[in-house]
């Protein structure tokens, strides 16, 4: 038995030992199979990546470009390339069995993307009416393109370079050609220089997010390669408006043209198209210097204008002034809109000489009743034309307001003195009397206050009929006035009532003729029959 067990244990111990030589084994199969697997994958993604299917072949030699499946093949060719110059890099000999196949197939597929995109830009020179070409036709292929960038770089710069020659000859031509026939058309010039500046900003922002897109650029390489493409055309239009502004002495279209220039910046802005920013501001650098110098033209011309020289003269608005309004009002009303300061100076100046103009023809009447009338009805229809177009708040409408007030004024005080004259006379000696507390050196005017009331009673109404009529025949603006009308006859109610406020005073109130004075009722119901209707 012992010898029994003895064998027993013997083999158990052989069994154990087999046991782990097994398992040594078997962990390190499962190494191998594991290196293998992982080898296997490596290898697989190696040659997938370095195989060329036979619909790749088929695509790339026989298939047309503007087919879908060259297109899908073309992007397929694209990463094996990549794939291959990835693994030449690290040594892999594998690369050199399929070198050869894909440099066919490349030059093949360059060969073709090439004689396609210039066929495609050849095509753009054919005549078109309506000016816009279509080269976002070609934005679907833009990876033909981005192929050649990364493949055939000389290819792509031919190619660039011809659609650069030829893009820039096309539209030099065809906006010489719209330009000549343009300007042929019977439009003010602010209509044409708005035609011309947004078919250039409709076509250049067009142009510009194209060659981004299609030509792989952006910042400074985009600004030079759109420069190249549309230098001339820009520089063409720069010339042509050097010399029309040369002869231009139209303020107001010079004006339109810079807030057309302003706005049409905006919209490039928000197109995202900062191309342009530097002929924007080249064009501004012409048209400004040249509104100035007009403005500073008209403010010498008014300055230097001789009254006696202009003729026969009379108190209806000057057409010197009429011009003034119209044009001021105009530039105020476009400048609202994006205010300028250097503007509103000009303007000012303007206005200044203007209202010295005004003053220097009312000089040359005789009466001062004549020429309260000539600044009247002026500053009236200037405020008038200003108000229309001008705000409210503005300070043109602002300084003709004070000014019209002002001899409006005057004017009902000239205009209340030949018939009552005498009354606001004593009225403003009497009230001074009262005020310095001497009322009583006015018991010495019963005469005079007698005489006062008795003329007043007697022609107060002719006067009044006399006034009104003389108002209506001196003003060319109905509304201007019925507005003084209305100020004479109040300013008559006034001073009537002062007057009775005199009377009222001890020294005075026993005078007899009191008994005639006018109710300060009656005289407004009496007055109010005079007031003009519409």
């Amino acid at each position: 038995m012992e010898q029994m067990l003895g064998a027993f244990q013997s083999d158990l111990s052989s069994i154990s030992s087999e046991i782990r030589t097994l398992q040594e084994q078997s962990g390190a199969m499962n190494i191998r199979l594991r290196n293998r697997q992982a080898v296997r994958g490596k290898l697989g993604e190696l040659v997938d990546g370095l195989v060329v299917p036979s619909a790749l072949v088929t695509a790339i030699l026989e298939a047309p470009v503007t087919e879908p499946r060259f297109l899908e093949q073309l992007q397929e060719l694209d990463a094996k390339a990549a794939a291959v110059r990835e693994q030449e890099a690290r040594g892999t000999a594998a690369c050199a069995d399929v070198r050869g196949v894909l440099d066919r197939l490349r030059v093949k597929a360059v060969t073709k993307i090439r004689e396609f995109i210039l066929q495609k830009i050849y095509s753009f020179r054919k005549p078109m009416t309506n000016y816009q070409i279509p080269q976002t036709a070609l934005l679907k292929y833009r990876f033909f393109y981005q192929f050649l960038l990364g493949n055939e770089r000389a290819t792509a710069k031919e190619i660039r370079d011809e659609y650069v020659e030829t893009l820039s000859k096309i539209y030099l031509s065809y906006y010489r050609s719209y330009l000549g026939r343009l300007m042929k058309v019977q439009y003010p010039f602010e209509a044409l220089f708005r035609s011309q500046h947004y078919a250039l900003l409709d076509n250049s922002c067009r142009e510009y997010l194209f060659i981004c897109e299609f030509f792989v650029v952006s910042g400074p390489a985009a600004h030079d390669l759109f420069h190249a493409v549309m230098g001339r055309t820009l520089s063409m239009t720069l010339k042509h408006l050097d010399s029309y502004l040369a002869d231009c002495y139209d303020a107001i279209a010079v004006f339109l043209c810079i807030h057309i220039v302003l706005r049409f910046r905006n919209i490039a802005a928000k197109r995202d198209v900062p191309a342009l920013d530097r002929y924007w501001e080249q064009v501004l650098a012409l048209l400004w210097p040249r509104f100035e110098l007009i403005l500073e033209m008209n403010v010498q011309s008014v300055r230097s204008t001789d009254p006696q020289r202009l003729g026969g003269l009379d108190t209806r608005p000057h057409y010197i002034t009429r011009r003034y309004a119209e044009f001021s009002s105009a530039l105020v009303s476009i400048n609202q809109t994006i205010p300028n300061e250097r503007t509103m100076q000009l303007l000012g100046q303007l206005q200044v000489e203007v209202e010295n103009f005004v003053l220097r023809v009312a000089a040359e009447f005789s009466s001062r009743k004549e020429q309260l009338v000539f600044l009247i009805n002026n500053y009236d229809m200037m405020l008038g034309v200003l108000m229309e177009r001008a705000a409210d708040d503005s300070k043109e409408v602002e300084s003709f307001q004070q000014l019209l007030n002002a001899r409006t004024q005057e004017f009902i005080e000239e205009l209340l003195s030949p018939p009552f004259g005498g009354l606001v006379a004593f009225v403003k000696e009497a009230e001074a009397l009262i005020e310095r507390g001497q009322a009583e050196r006015l018991r010495g005017e019963e005469a005079r206050v007698t005489q006062l009331i008795r003329g007043f009673g007697s022609s107060w109404k002719s006067s009044v009929e006399s006034l009104s009529q003389d108002v209506m025949r001196s003003f060319t603006n109905f509304r201007n006035g019925t507005s003084i009308i209305q100020g004479a006859l109040t300013q008559l109610i006034q001073l009537y009532h002062r007057f009775h406020r005199v009377l009222s005073q001890p020294q005075l109130r026993a005078l007899p003729a009191r008994a005639e004075l006018i109710n300060i009722h009656h005289l407004m119901v009496e007055l109010k029959k005079h007031k003009p209707n519409f």
